[in-house]
């Protein structure tokens, strides 16, 4: 395991939602603290820039030293520019950050699924939740399954030492956290997307799949190794990419909205993207998107980020009926939404809590529940 600790910078701005809370943020959005919380820690000697280096056998991002783009700050539409994007814009550029825990050995021998688990410090008990459930680390019919969890460092304002410790207890007992030196915000899941992709480039040459998700959805993994299986004897298997796509999307404007994107920043419809809450793709492509992300410029919007690498790629992502990554029924008060026999024949179904999770799992693998029909999958 790597510590490093590095120069302060400033860093992106902390928004408020519910997977990234914060005891800072006004009703406002704006912090109660004038300015942004830092990307990094503190610390003494630390003076390398983050650098990407395609050919790197291991994490070669020791320190890192990201000053910000100052020339912005001449420019008309950055001045226009809601200030809240201001410091997301301004260290953009600094893509790879030091990693604190690193687990290589989780792609080790023959994978046949990677399950990459998007999380932060406080959800613990998600987590766990996880664990016991869809992202136990098992074999079913030969096939090799393991999981990771992907953190940054706590946020301003929080008991960052503790919290650390905490974590790096976590990982002790478990050893399945992948964690980077730069502050767990909501406009920073991007910098997990592209700091693993950037991982299993390195570390994962014999991984054939990875499904990458939340940890608050709902996983049915058989269903996913009869999904894979079906698609493995097809030509294509190379690129998949499969979940809940969204397509003819466009920026939100309502600055109430955590997706708020002025203008300025971005002024296109979206390209296809799938919801993050959880999507399958294989290896090959993932090479691809490590490829095409080193060279895209950041968005704050992690999903929206990949679909715009995917169309850079040259590929379309695929839908599938089997993933609900905005629940089965829109309607939340729905019973449909917590009809086990949908969980049985589903995908992936968003979202749910470590209880909820936890009581799901026990009645869906009961093999007493009598369900009448079984929806096709392939």
């Amino acid at each position: 395991m790597l510590s490093v600790r590095t120069h302060e910078a400033p860093g992106w701005f902390q928004l408020e939602n519910d997977f990234y809370p914060s005891d800072t943020i006004l009703k406002g959005g704006l912090s109660k603290n004038s300015s942004p919380p830092a990307l990094t820690h503190r610390s003494e000697g630390a003076n390398l820039t983050a650098v990407s280096n395609a050919t790197a056998t291991e994490w070669d991002i020791k320190a890192v030293n990201c000053t910000e783009n100052s020339e912005l700050k001449k420019m008309d539409w950055f001045i226009r520019l809601d200030p809240r994007f201001h410091q997301f814009v301004l260290y953009r550029h600094c893509k790879y950050f030091p990693m604190l825990i690193n687990h290589p050995e989780k792609c080790s021998g023959d994978v046949h699924l990677l399950m990459v688990v998007k999380s932060v410090i406080e959800q613990h008990d998600r987590r766990e939740a996880v664990r016991e459930t869809w992202g136990k680390g098992q074999e079913i019919n030969g096939k090799t399954i393991r999981t990771l969890f992907l953190l940054g460092s706590p946020s301003a304002g929080k008991d960052s030492k503790n919290l650390q410790k905490l974590v790096e207890y976590e990982d002790r007992i478990y050893g399945d956290i992948l964690q980077w030196d730069f502050m767990d915000t909501f406009f920073n899941l991007t910098l997990k997307e592209v700091n693993f992709l950037k991982w299993f480039d390195i570390y994962c040459p014999r991984v054939q799949f990875i499904f990458k998700g939340d940890d608050d959805v709902f996983v049915n993994t058989n269903n996913l190794l009869e999904l894979l299986g079906f698609r493995k004897e097809d030509p294509k298997a190379g690129g998949l990419f499969v979940g809940d796509t969204i397509s003819k999307a466009v920026p939100i404007r309502n600055r109430q909205s955590k997706y708020f994107i002025p203008k300025e920043l971005y002024d296109n419809p979206y390209p296809p993207y799938v919801g993050g809450g959880g999507f399958l793709m294989a290896s090959g492509l993932a090479r691809k998107l490590f490829a095409v992300s080193d060279n895209t410029e950041l968005f704050p919007i992690d999903d929206v980020f990949l679909g715009m690498c995917l169309q850079k790629a040259g590929h379309a992502p695929e839908t599938h009926p089997g993933f609900k990554t905005f629940g089965i029924m829109k309607r939340s008060a729905s019973p449909m939404n917590n009809d086990p026999c949908f969980y049985r024949n589903l995908l992936v179904i968003h979202k749910l809590s470590p209880e909820e999770l936890l009581n799901m799992w026990k009645i869906v693998l009961n093999e007493d529940l009598i369900c009448s029909k079984r929806i096709i999958l392939h």
